[in-house]
């Protein structure tokens, strides 16, 4: 039985049309996606024109036949009430809603319409298939958050039987936890692993500690997809090791669905089946394949609310092998909101801030999670979990690293901590600028 696009049904997603929808995007050749990815930007913005009070506002006096004159959507023009957003031709009983998790700082509400709804997931279809897991049948192992409240909690539990997937809570990742999801992982035929990159990477260190390949115990298991959090080369090389299986790396947002999936060629596929990724600079205008600038996405179908355009918080570039229907992510830095600003007038990605760290602390000390915070200009919060704390040679050696690739003389203050504070969500937030 089709348990899931059965569900999807009977929530009133067209999941048959999208499916075939899908299909004849797929089947078109380059000339005719173009054609057709002309058509469908018109269309949409037309579309909210016409029919969204909130989208007309924020048009006027623009020429909107200009598409590089439309204006940039941010998640603050978002911060209003739901209904003053929606099209006009749609009520918030007529849509999907959702909420973002609120990792970007501006978490908000939004809504799609049903086809748009259905889009998102026929696309989760056809790239999982991509690693043979069909998710009417393939039982997920999911590291997600979970609500703590009683009606969001069994929500949730019941998302998860319709989606086939037992969740592991990532709230507690102590050694006694894991051993328990160590158990259901030998009593069940799980077929791939879901979830938050740091999650799965905290059950992997676990398993090396024990000396155990997960797929020795789980012989069914075929994949793992991280997904929320960057992915470290070092970690996905730890996660290959313990797990013996494909990692593959996953992009997307709540309010998107999903944005790039790693390919069987290891290349970032953007999906351009229902979204339209540019990349822009700070004045808002498009740079080309191989420059690094601001992510900004529009979804072609979604006709409850207006994403046209929206900057989603993220820096990155997409590769010169690409093209208008294949774009390849080539490189992810981060969001626009983790920058380090550095005394000299330096900026810098947090993330890279984070690698810099990481790179001495996983090589010189037994450090199972840290985070960073800039509390000062010249100042960084080290918060991190070890069973032993960093030695004055550990923290030498990471002072030595952030000297040597972000500039001399800043702070450091470590601080060792037996659990890090994790989101709402579960996620964990892996730089933090107090500025």
């Amino acid at each position: 039985m089709k348990r899931f696009e059965w569900s999807l049904r009977l929530k009133g997603f067209p999941i048959k049309e999208a499916k075939k929808t899908l299909r004849l995007i797929e089947s078109y050749d380059e000339k005719a996606y173009a054609n057709f990815l002309s058509r469908q930007l018109r269309s949409i913005v037309q579309f909210h024109i016409e029919n969204t009070p909130f989208y007309q506002e924020l048009c006027n006096g623009i020429d909107t036949n200009n598409w590089n004159e439309l204006p940039v959507l941010t998640k603050a023009n978002l911060q209003q009430p739901l209904k003053d957003r929606l099209s006009n031709k749609y009520t918030e009983k007529t849509v999907h809603q959702h909420k973002t998790s609120g990792s970007s700082g501006t978490p908000f509400s939004f809504a799609k319409d049903n086809f748009a709804h259905a889009m998102t997931w026929a696309t989760f279809m056809q790239r999982y298939a991509w690693y043979d897991i069909d998710l009417n049948t393939s039982k997920q192992a999911r590291f997600y958050g979970i609500p703590l409240d009683k009606k969001g909690y069994y929500k949730e539990r019941l998302k998860d039987w319709l989606g086939n997937r037992f969740r592991f809570s990532v709230f507690d990742l102590s050694d006694a936890a894991l051993e328990t999801v160590l158990k259901k992982f030998k009593h069940t035929k799980f077929d791939y692993i879901n979830g938050y990159t740091s999650s799965i990477v905290q059950f992997a260190k676990f398993l090396e500690r024990k000396n155990i390949i997960l797929k020795n115990i789980c012989p069914t298991l075929n994949v793992c997809i991280v997904t929320s959090e960057m992915l470290f080369e070092a970690d996905k090389q730890l996660l290959e090791r313990q797990f013996n299986i494909p990692i593959v790396n996953e992009y997307g947002a709540a309010e998107l669905g999903l944005i790039a999936f790693q390919n069987n060629d290891n290349q970032w596929l953007v999906n351009s089946n229902h979204l339209y990724v540019e990349i822009l600079d700070e004045n808002n205008q498009p740079l080309p394949y191989g420059e690094t600038g601001k992510v900004v996405i529009t979804d072609l179908f979604n006709r409850a609310h207006p994403f046209i355009r929206y900057e989603l918080g993220d820096i990155g570039r997409l590769s010169k092998a690409s093209t208008l229907q294949q774009p390849i992510l080539e490189q992810l830095t981060g969001r626009t909101s983790d920058i380090i600003k550095l005394p000299s007038g330096k900026m810098a990605a947090g993330l890279t801030f984070y690698y810099v760290t990481k790179t001495v602390m996983d090589t010189k000390a037994n450090v199972k999670e840290f985070v960073i915070e800039q509390t000062q200009l010249n100042t960084f919060l080290i918060s991190y979990v070890a069973e032993n704390s960093l030695t004055n040679e550990q923290k030498q050696a990471v002072q030595l690293a952030v000297d040597k690739y972000l500039e001399p003389n800043l702070k450091l203050v470590f601080e060792q901590k037996e659990v890090l504070q994790r989101q709402n969500s579960g996620k964990l937030k892996q730089f933090i600028s107090s500025l």
